[in-house]
């Protein structure tokens, strides 16, 4: 994404000041409880970022600070760039939301529908975020300078291509756009295998291997 870098005083920069002040002091309780050096930080905040910072748990906010600045700039500049934020839908209901904007555009390309194509991938593009933002949906285990660090590249696969897809589409080249279409979806397998893994896997149920007699 072009605008991750020109966005360099974001949320997450935020987040991590006022978490590096008072990392063992903060909680989900509510400002007034915290340290005065939390509180200042607290004001600078807009009240979704406030909101969002004192939402994340102890664990949560001890990975945040292990991360490296520039890491912390460009997931606040992955955040910043998007205009709809969430203040109820988790990142599944997100990802359903995504997955149904993707199938919309599947079917406008195949009934040569050049608007509904470039308007879907345009909306895919720009998919709402979380609420939370991102980090609080994925393992804590990946939440690391190595894992993170490939959201970028992710990040323009999936976005990127579906903003080049709406470009073909609204020059009238479906090809083209039924190209991006895949440069899309092979975006969010690799995005898939990274940090979600295979959907729905019931822990109660044993592997194939150890299930036969």
């Amino acid at each position: 994404m072009s605008t991750i870098h020109k966005r360099s005083r974001t949320f997450l920069g935020s987040v991590l000041a006022m978490s590096l002040a008072a990392s063992t002091a903060m909680s989900a309780s509510p400002s007034s409880d915290l340290a005065p050096e939390v509180q200042a930080q607290l004001a600078k905040m807009t009240p979704l970022e406030r909101q969002t910072m004192l939402s994340y748990t102890p664990e949560l906010r001890q990975r945040l600070l292990a991360l490296s600045p520039q890491v912390r700039v460009t997931l606040g500049g992955l955040h910043a760039a998007h205009k709809r934020h969430s203040k109820e839908l988790t990142l599944r209901q997100v990802m359903q939301e995504m997955l149904s904007e993707l199938q919309g555009v599947a079917a406008a390309i195949a009934t040569d529908n050049a608007e509904q194509a470039a308007d879907g991938a345009r909306r895919l593009a720009d998919h709402r975020i979380p609420v939370g933002g991102l980090l609080p949906y994925f393992p804590l285990d990946k939440i690391t300078d190595e894992y993170l660090a490939t959201l970028p590249a992710m990040n323009d696969i999936v976005e990127g291509s579906a903003l080049r897809l709406a470009e073909a589409a609204n020059r009238g080249n479906m090809p083209e756009a039924a190209v991006a279409l895949g440069q899309v979806a092979s975006g969010c397998v690799a995005c898939h295998q990274v940090f979600r893994g295979r959907p729905g896997v019931s822990p109660l149920l044993l592997p194939a291997s150890k299930s036969q007699p």
